[in-house]
C-alpha cells in the first residue's frame, strides 16, 4: 500500500516537475537574450562614439605617413651643416619624433593595421641609412637628391602604408 502511496505521489508531481523544468528553461533562454540584447546596444552607442575618434586617429596616421613621406621630408627638414651623418641622424630623429607623437593613436587602429604603419616608418628610416652608405652621397645635399631620384624610379614606403590606411577606413563603411 505505501508502493501505491509513493507512485500516486510521483504521478501527481510529475506534472509539476515537468511544467518547472519548462518554465526554468524558457525564463534562462529569456535572461540570455536580454543580456545579448542590452550586450549589442552597449557595443552600438560606443560604436557610435568611437568611430568619430578611429576616423580621427585614422587622419593623423595619414598626416604622419605624409610627413615621413621621403619627397615631403627632405624639402621640409633642411640641413643645418656639410656632415651627411648629421644630416641623417636628423631626419630620423624626425621621423622618430613624429611617431612618438602619434603613439596613442595606436589603440583606435587595429594590430594590422599599426604593424604596417610601424613597417613603413622603419624602411623609410632604413631608405635613408641605405642610401647614406652609399658611396656616391658625400654631402646632405647629394644624400637629399639621390634619395629623390630613387624615389622617382620606386614607390616610397609610406605609399604602402596610405594604401593600407585607405582599405581599414573602406572597411569602416
Amino acid at each position: 500500500m505505501q508502493d501505491i502511496n509513493f507512485l500516486q505521489i510521483f504521478f501527481n508531481l510529475l506534472p509539476a516537475l515537468i511544467i518547472g523544468l519548462i518554465s526554468f528553461y524558457f525564463y534562462s533562454s529569456y535572461l540570455t537574450n536580454e543580456n545579448n540584447r542590452r550586450i549589442y546596444e552597449l557595443k552600438r552607442e560606443s560604436a557610435k562614439s568611437a568611430m568619430p575618434q578611429r576616423l580621427q586617429a585614422l587622419e593623423r596616421m595619414t598626416l604622419f605617413l605624409e610627413r615621413i613621406n621621403p619627397g615631403s621630408l627632405l624639402i621640409r627638414v633642411k640641413p643645418y651643416n656639410d656632415s651627411k651623418h648629421d644630416y641623417e641622424n636628423l631626419l630620423i630623429q624626425q621621423i622618430e619624433s613624429e611617431f612618438e607623437h602619434n603613439l596613442a593613436q595606436q589603440i583606435y587602429v587595429s594590430d594590422k593595421c599599426w604593424g604596417a604603419i610601424k613597417a613603413t616608418k622603419n624602411a623609410t628610416i632604413s631608405l635613408i641609412r641605405q642610401t647614406n652608405m652609399s658611396d656616391k652621397v658625400d654631402s646632405p645635399d647629394k644624400l637629399r637628391e639621390v634619395i629623390l631620384s630613387d624615389l622617382v624610379d620606386k614607390k616610397a614606403p609610406s605609399e604602402t602604408g596610405l594604401a593600407f590606411l585607405k582599405n581599414e577606413v573602406k572597411e569602416l563603411w
